[in-house]
């Protein structure tokens, strides 16, 4: 008797796990299946697979992808993942495909050709969509090196908490360790790097895990996430079972058992694909709320505050509150406050609360300090430039980041795990009958933040020794003008564009050490979700990809015309300058502003004094603006004996590029530097890039 319930026991488990027989009515199908004579191998009827479809897992892939409304998505192309693509452009959704280069050709088990690359490209520009239209990004890439390439931009988006998906193709999942082209243990190297990985093997599973996916990507904390899809899950039948290697002229037991495991795994492989009752509809994400008792916490310390603080970081910009309502809540709380990250531009480019100067000074003498979204790591130098005097509330999605370095160098009065937007608009709610004021503590930050804008101003008149510009005087000139360029109705009739509407649309990416650090104090976001930087891993690099996105998810029907402004330096615009042809091929309209000093200069500052050696800090002064022509832009070189100013020559509708050295920055000495791009529109109305370089 026990051996009867065993077997039975073993009999229902490989019903339930290998043939996924659920009920009667299931195990019903399978053997009206595997009785109905169509001619099928018996296998593929338990499996009801349908041996004559030419459908292929790309298709469900790109079902799911647009249920969730995901407009493009950015490629390092490969046979891996061609079905993917061809599905997904199909559907309506834009292919847009980055820079790469491929090796002679070679061909694996299932005879398709593998092209490898410099992939960091189009997670960038995921992660950029991802920022500007505050949903998900999405980037597919090749196995192997095509998904090695990533591993950067995907650490960046984790530390950025941007919410991408990473589509990654792998070797066939038979020969899975058995040294198939390009075929590593890619789950072991993104496992630490995002929030979700997953491996498919089944395509009745690609639905149910991509749609898992892209939950966790935005659910509490966003993030990356990863799925794997070995090449034979999403090409046709008919082409896995030509490659899988079946021995037509079987001899002998082993070898017929051996076509017979295969065909059993192909079967199940592809049993169940087509389900009709897959659901691919988003599902449901939970966001963190602030308690009740925590807000009225908050509330009375507000209340009680005579020189409040508050920090705004990158998650306050998160869904579900819209940009535009938190700014309005900031303002009406009229609490000074700090932008940072994603956050910067929130309250546009002047506001009478928005303090960009002195922070140290400021918490120094703060009683209330909110840190919303803002993380006390190396910018806040781990905490120990907050007052032992202040109240200090913290409030962050994200548990770990939420206390970082609590009890060694601060202490949180108020903890708040939950969405900073959330929180600050129920604050605001609250206190709108009686807000309090700080009108003193505002005056006398104010008074401390023009001395300081005075200070940099005197600096923007210093003449360079060696003769070149000062970087400081052009980002000042450029803060004003950029965007007449391009927004000069006469020059670039096409995208209709007026000088005097525009500025406030730009998209600012921020790319490079030494040349950031002077740009971030005056060139200033027009209005919110309209500033990209790399976030808290510092990587440079990401100017092309994050541009490529700002443009390509703009270029969509609501924003058609707007400006993306790449400000870069000369060290880190070799990471991603080639991404030059990839807005000529796709017509995509990008002003690149590049410091080039000929040197790593944020090194050299600290190298040079400390050791005395300039040892591998040194470039060559590149001439950017031929490269930028080189690729189908444009580019001049402006320099301080050019007779145009920055505006005339801007608006002569022809790209910048400026190299040149200074002795003194805006945060320490030594120097500063840059060169920028244009781009404009030619007769053929082929959009390129421009290129301007100062000397």
């Amino acid at each position: 008797m026990l051996l009867v319930i065993i077997l039975i026991a073993i009999v229902g488990a490989l019903l339930w796990k290998w043939l996924d027989i659920r009920s009667l009515d299931d195990l019903k199908t399978r053997f009206g299946s595997l009785l109905s004579g169509n001619g099928q191998h018996p296998l593929s009827n338990v499996f009801l697979v349908d041996e004559k479809s030419t459908r292929h897992g790309g298709e469900l892939v790109a079902s799911v992808l647009k249920a969730h409304n995901v407009q493009e998505i950015f490629t390092l192309c490969g046979g891996h993942i061609s079905p993917i693509l061809v599905a997904s452009e199909k559907l309506g959704i834009k292919i847009i495909d980055t820079r790469h280069e491929v090796p002679k050709n070679e061909k694996d088990r299932m005879g398709m050709a593998f092209g490898i690359g410099t992939s960091v490209t189009t997670v960038f520009a995921a992660d950029a969509v991802a920022r500007l239209r505050q949903s998900i990004g999405v980037a597919a890439v090749t196995a192997g090196p095509g998904l090695t390439n990533t591993i950067t931009a995907v650490k960046n988006a984790q530390m950025a908490e941007s919410p991408i998906l990473l589509i990654g193709g792998a070797a066939p999942t038979l020969l899975k360790g058995r040294g198939a082209l390009q075929d590593i243990d890619q789950l072991v190297l993104f496992r630490p790097l995002c929030k979700y990985a997953a491996r498919i093997t089944r395509l009745r599973d690609i639905v149910p895990t991509v749609r898992e996916a892209l939950k966790a990507a935005v659910e509490g904390t966003p993030g990356p996430v990863f799925v794997e899809f070995p090449v034979d899950v999403l090409y046709p039948y008919q082409l896995v079972v030509k490659e899988i290697g079946f021995n037509p002229n079987a001899k002998g037991l082993i070898q017929q058992a051996l076509n017979v495991y295969l065909r059993a795994h192909v079967s199940r492989q592809f049993g169940g694909a087509w389900a009709n009752d897959q659901e691919i509809t988003p599902l449901p994400t939970i966001i963190p709320r602030p308690k009740e008792d925590q807000l009225s916490q908050l509330i009375s310390l507000i209340r009680n505050a005579k020189k409040p603080v508050l920090l705004l970081g990158s998650q306050s910009v998160l869904p579900p509150i819209p940009a535009a309502e938190l700014a309005a809540a900031i303002k009406a709380l009229g609490i000074p406050t700090y932008l940072g990250g994603m956050a910067r531009g929130l309250l546009g480019k002047e506001s009478d609360i928005q303090m960009r100067q002195n922070r140290r000074d400021a918490l120094k003498g703060a009683d209330l300090t909110i840190l919303a979204g803002t993380v006390c790591d190396f910018r806040l130098s781990y905490g120990r430039v907050l007052s032992k005097k202040s109240n200090i509330v913290t409030i962050n999605r994200n548990s770990s980041q939420l206390t970082k370095n609590e009890k060694a160098f601060w202490n949180a009065d108020l903890a708040m795990l939950a969405d900073v937007g959330l929180t600050l608009t129920r604050v605001a709610e609250a206190l709108k009958i009686n807000t309090p004021k700080f009108t003193e503590w505002i005056d006398e930050l104010r008074t401390s933040e023009n001395a300081k804008e005075a200070a940099n101003l005197k600096k923007m008149d210093d003449k360079p020794a060696d003769g070149h510009l000062n970087p400081l005087k052009f980002l000042s000139e450029l803060d004003k003008v950029v965007i007449l360029l391009i927004g000069n109705a006469s020059l670039i009739t096409r995208y209709h564009f007026l000088s005097q509407t525009l500025s406030d649309d730009t998209i600012l990416v921020a790319d490079g050490g030494d040349f950031v650090g002077s740009a971030a104090y005056i060139v200033r976001p027009r209005g919110p979700l309209q500033w990209l930087d790399p976030g808290a891993f510092g990587t440079l690099g990401v100017g092309g990809g994050f541009a490529l996105g700002a443009k390509s998810d703009h270029c969509q029907a609501v924003y058609p015309d707007r400006p993306v402004v790449i400000l870069w330096g000369d060290g880190s615009c070799g990471y991603s300058l080639m991404e030059f042809d990839t807005f000529t091929r796709h017509k995509l309209p990008v002003t690149a502003v590049i410091g080039n000093d000929a040197c790593w200069s944020q090194i050299a500052r600290e190298q040079v004094p400390m050791f005395g050696s300039r040892v591998a800090i040194d470039l060559a002064r590149t001439p950017y603006d031929e490269v930028a022509a080189a690729l189908g832009g444009y580019g001049v070189v402006v320099s301080k004996d050019s007779k145009d100013s920055v505006e005339e020559t801007m608006k002569k509708g022809m790209p910048i590029s400026f190299p040149f050295t200074v002795e003194k920055g805006i945060r320490r000495e030594q120097s500063r530097s840059f060169c920028p791009y244009q781009r404009a529109h030619r007769n053929d109305g082929l959009q390129r890039g421009f290129h301007l370089c100062l000397k």
